[in-house]
Order: C-alpha cells, then sequence, then structure tokens
C-alpha cells in the first residue's frame, strides 16, 4: 500500500440504505456548484476540502467523523469536472452506504488509516486551494440554508426541544447536574443526534457561565444548556427550571437584549455591528454596560457551534436564511435559542409548544418552568 491510496479508486453511485436521511442528488449538485463558482471566481483549479464543517455541508448532513468532535475519515476533492472523495478504507463500506448513499457518482479513493488523508494539513494537494485560504467564503456559502436544509434543522430543533423538555419537567431538586446531564445525553441520542454540549448547573453553581455537571445537588433553581448535531446541523438551546429571588426581574430583562439581538441580525450587516447592538443593550435594560465582555454573545450556527462567533472584529455579514444562537447572559440568567432569520422574521427552531412563554418583541420566548 502506498502512501497515495490503496489502489481501489472507483466511481460509484450508492444504494441508500434504509434510514431517514433526506440527501438528493439535486442537494449535492447545487451545493457542488457553489463551490465551483468560487473556484471560478478566484481564477483556481481545485479545492480540498477537509474539515468537518464544510464536509457535512457538502455531503448533504453527512457524519464525517467519529469520535465526536474528531478529524474527519475522510476529504473531498473538487475541480471543474469532478468530485472525488478519499477515505480511510477502514471506514469505506459505513461511509459509502450510510453517509454518501443518495448522493450521485462520484470518484472514491482508499487510503490505509495510518496515511494522512490529501487536503489535512499534512498532506496539501498540489494545485488545489487549502482549504484554511477561503474560510471566510466557505463560511458564506453554508451560511444561506436551503429550504430542505431548514426543513432538517426545524425537525431537529423540535425533537431536541420535546427532549430537553421531558427532562427537566422530571427534574427534582434532590437531584444531581451528573444524573441530569446522563439524562440530557440519553435523551438527545435517543432523537438521533449527537449531544455535543450538555451543562447543567443546580443553584450552588448558577455563576459559572459554563458549568461542566458535577455531584452537586440541584436546589431550587436548574439550568440546562444543550448543544445537539444531527444530519450535520447544530441546534443549541438553554433552558431554566425552578426560582429564586430577583430572577423572574434579571430574566426578563435578558430577554429585552435577546429582542434587540434579533432585530439587529439584519442582512448585510456585518457581525461586528451586530454585536456592537447587543452589547449597547445590557446597559439599556439595566445591566452593567460591560457585561458583554464577559461571555461570548453567540453567532451564527449551522454546521458549526458558531460560524463564527461574533465578535468586535468579525466581518462576515448576516445572510438571508441564516440560522443563529444568540446567548445573552448575565450571572445567573442566560437565554438561547436557535433561529433561522428569513426576511426579517425570526424563526424560533428549538420552540417546544409544552413549554410556558410569554411575548418578547412579537416572539413566545421561555420562561422557567415550575419544579413539578
Amino acid at each position: 500500500m502506498s502512501e497515495h491510496g490503496t489502489g481501489r479508486t472507483a466511481t460509484t453511485t450508492p444504494t441508500p440504505p434504509p434510514t431517514t436521511r433526506t440527501a438528493t442528488p439535486a442537494e449535492f449538485a447545487t451545493k457542488l456548484g457553489r463551490v465551483r463558482e468560487l473556484l471560478t471566481a478566484g481564477g483556481e483549479h481545485a479545492i480540498a476540502l477537509a474539515t468537518r464543517e464544510s464536509l457535512s455541508w457538502l455531503l448533504c448532513g453527512a457524519r464525517v467523523t467519529v469520535p465526536t468532535n474528531g478529524d474527519p475519515v475522510l476529504s473531498v476533492l473538487v475541480d471543474a469536472d469532478e468530485v472525488t472523495v478519499h477515505v480511510l478504507a477502514n471506514e469505506t463500506d459505513r461511509i459509502v452506504s450510510e453517509e454518501l448513499a443518495g448522493l450521485g457518482g462520484f470518484a472514491l479513493v482508499e487510503h490505509p488509516w495510518f496515511v494522512p488523508l490529501p487536503g489535512t494539513a499534512s498532506r496539501p494537494v498540489a494545485g488545489a486551494i487549502a482549504e484554511h485560504s477561503v474560510a471566510p467564503e466557505l463560511r458564506s456559502m453554508r451560511a444561506t440554508l436551503l429550504a430542505v436544509e431548514v426543513a432538517r434543522y426545524r425537525s431537529l430543533g423540535a425533537d431536541v426541544a420535546a427532549a430537553v423538555t421531558a427532562v427537566a419537567r422530571a427534574a427534582r431538586r434532590a437531584d444531581t447536574e451528573r444524573r441530569l446531564a446522563s439524562e440530557l445525553s440519553r435523551a438527545v441520542v435517543a432523537t438521533g443526534a449527537e449531544p455535543i454540549v450538555t451543562l447543567v448547573a443546580g443553584q450552588s453553581r448558577l455563576d459559572l457561565r459554563h458549568p461542566l455537571p458535577t455531584g452537586a445537588p440541584i436546589g431550587d433553581r436548574l439550568m440546562l444548556v444543550v448543544g445537539a448535531r444531527r444530519d450535520g446541523l447544530i441546534v443549541n438551546l438553554t433552558r431554566w427550571v425552578g426560582d429564586e429571588p430577583g430572577a423572574a426581574e434579571a430574566d426578563a430583562r435578558l430577554r429585552e437584549v435577546e429582542a434587540a439581538a434579533f432585530a439587529a441580525t439584519t442582512p448585510g450587516r456585518p457581525l461586528s455591528a451586530v454585536l456592537a447592538d447587543i452589547a449597547a443593550s445590557y446597559e439599556a435594560h439595566g445591566f452593567s454596560a460591560d457585561e458583554w465582555m464577559r461571555h461570548h454573545q453567540g453567532g451564527p450556527t449551522g454546521y458549526a457551534g458558531r460560524d463564527p462567533r461574533a465578535t468586535p472584529a468579525t466581518a462576515d455579514r448576516v445572510r438571508d436564511r441564516q440560522a443563529f444562537a444568540w446567548n445573552p447572559s448575565v450571572p445567573r440568567g442566560k437565554v438561547e435559542d436557535t433561529v433561522v432569520i428569513t426576511g426579517g422574521v425570526t424563526d424560533v427552531l428549538t420552540a417546544d409548544p409544552d413549554w410556558p412563554t410569554v411575548v418578547v418583541g412579537g416572539l413566545a420566548r421561555p420562561i422557567a418552568l415550575p419544579f413539578s
């Protein structure tokens, strides 16, 4: 076996397995068209894609890693005429039959498990653009979601939101954070998604912005935070159970900060400008003027948890029909859902009709669920 592959090369059209995946040749062709437009605009011959975000997007939600946040087990070379999928040989059967089914024909090249894939940092492809050199352009092309992606996203959001509701309703003050984290993970996996973030804070740890679960008991107030991925798409949401003095009033003001974030997220605006509006809204609603600096505020999402995270220097511009997960927070308070904003209308993907809400800025927004 050589460093350049096992010698097994084929052009294949896999047979779709009995799954619920909705990938089609038309979706794949549309995305290939976007990639080839990038090549044409730059006068380039080919591009090598090797990151999870770009691969999962191009391959219509394929699971391209084995450890949840590990390195991809395949890479893709796209030129004007052909698509070549380079895959680790020990992963070929699953990748072809379960992840690439329904996409149409492509060339397939296998590589030994111990050899770096073409297009990765340790094995660049001569004559092809390295993905990192056009990262902003790739983010932009995957930002505008296709109708089929929005449908997948809405289904995922509804399933994960309902799963979190079920765990929250069953929570008891004597439960530990770890027990509830295990229940959240179980519930997310049962939807067919992968839990990529599971944070739980009981009353004694609510000052922490990223409370990795411990054996601490919940007490009178609980925060649950979930990030889940299915079909390559990621939803994020935060929910609260119980009460403590002053929480309801602070939560109400924080929801107004979130409403300002939604209002500021309009197509064409740089994310840095959106973030500036969010930052200003903290003081406008009675919080410290520098509160926004104490934790990131979120940003676009989709095939990455934040794609990218909004900072004062982020030049990426808001696109129509793009997904966002803003997460304004203060000590002992946070609000977060995944939305798609289309034509100025905010569609909350992670809403659950069984969760109590109030209307803010025309949207039903979650409030704390009482303990049963």
